[in-house]
């Protein structure tokens, strides 16, 4: 099969993904957003105020990542856990108005839902202000977790969303793995750092320059510092691709028989990350389930990730302006 991806190949992957079942599995946080003008600055304290004209809640974390994997035409499946409380209706509200089902989330009346507040002023972002509890979930609530997974004959794949706020464990990650692999299912993971190095095996590890710094303890400057940190995480977990995502710079991909592929973004307009690793993820495990290759899957990635930066706020990657920007980019390149 050809490396190369074009418009009608990337259509004909979506097409075969369309309908295929992908859990999310991880933390799912409630994005809160007040939004307004800043035209002063308070007489109290060196800081700007904010006129607020609008508050808007949207899905965050594990639930963002569902919400991409279902505008790509997959049915998400979104395992996790919410508060007994306001944001968690919230969050089952919301989901229910996407069309998305709320009966794999866990409710635990022994911790609240995460919330990220954000606040905007002139579009910019200007303070996130988050209310959480990081402690493992109970292992009840896992075993609830694995379960609903256990009961699913036809996943097409498993995305571990991991923001280290309670819901991946080292025992759930272990038992996903194994679920994973008496079936077949690839799993493709965005990690944080306190279970960096719990997921040996998996299809595609997928942590961000920082992420793997902290991991590593080394620096990634250079082309050199990147490739020593992809060659090492592959020997360390065993899996067979890495993906490491370096903003601006795009992604470098390590696969398992030595192939280093690097991924170059195209200059855009910034106007919020909130969301790009997300629609990263969201996008290379749908278009991997569609019959893509790792490469194929990440040129695609990186350029939904690039094009919800666009836009303040999070967003969900569009197959139409999706489609549209490949087709921008080959003719960039031609």
């Amino acid at each position: 099969m050809s490396e190369k991806i074009d418009k009608s190949s990337a259509s004909e992957f979506l097409h075969c993904c369309e309908g295929m079942p992908i859990a999310i599995v991880g933390d799912i946080i409630l994005d809160r957003y007040f939004w307004g003008s800043v035209s002063r600055i308070s007489p109290e304290a060196p800081v700007p105020v904010i006129d607020v004209e609008n508050e808007t809640f949207h899905l965050g974390g594990a639930a963002n990542v569902a919400l991409n994997v279902q505008s790509l035409g997959c049915i998400p499946l979104l395992c996790g856990v919410v508060g007994a409380d306001t944001s968690g209706e919230i969050i089952r509200s919301i989901s229910e108005q996407y069309g998305m089902s709320n009966r794999y989330i866990v409710i635990d009346d022994a911790r609240p839902t995460t919330v990220k507040t954000r606040i905007i002023g002139n579009n910019q972002h200007i303070v996130r202000l988050d209310r959480e509890v990081r402690d493992d979930i109970q292992l009840s609530t896992s075993e609830k977790i694995l379960s609903m997974l256990a009961k699913q004959d036809n996943l097409a794949g498993i995305i571990i969303e991991d923001y280290d706020k309670g819901v991946v464990s080292s025992e759930l990650i272990s038992r996903i793995n194994r679920l994973a692999s008496d079936r077949n299912i690839p799993v493709f993971v965005d990690p944080k750092s306190k279970h960096f190095f719990d997921f040996k095996g998996v299809t595609c590890f997928k942590p961000n320059r920082k992420e793997a710094q902290e991991a590593l303890g080394y620096a990634l400057k250079t082309d050199d510092d990147i490739i020593r940190a992809g060659a090492e995480l592959l020997e360390r977990l065993q899996c067979k691709n890495i993906l490491i995502t370096l903003g601006e710079r795009g992604m470098m991909l390590f696969e398992q028989d030595g192939t280093v592929d690097s991924v170059p973004t195209r200059a855009r307009h910034i106007a919020d990350v909130s969301g790009a690793g997300d629609t990263a993820i969201a996008t290379l495990a749908a278009m991997y389930v569609g019959g893509a290759t790792m490469r194929q899957a990440a040129r695609l990635a990186n350029i939904a990730s690039g094009l919800v930066c666009e836009e303040p706020g999070i967003v969900t990657i569009q197959i139409s302006r999706l489609l549209d920007a490949l087709a921008e980019t080959i003719m960039e390149d031609a």
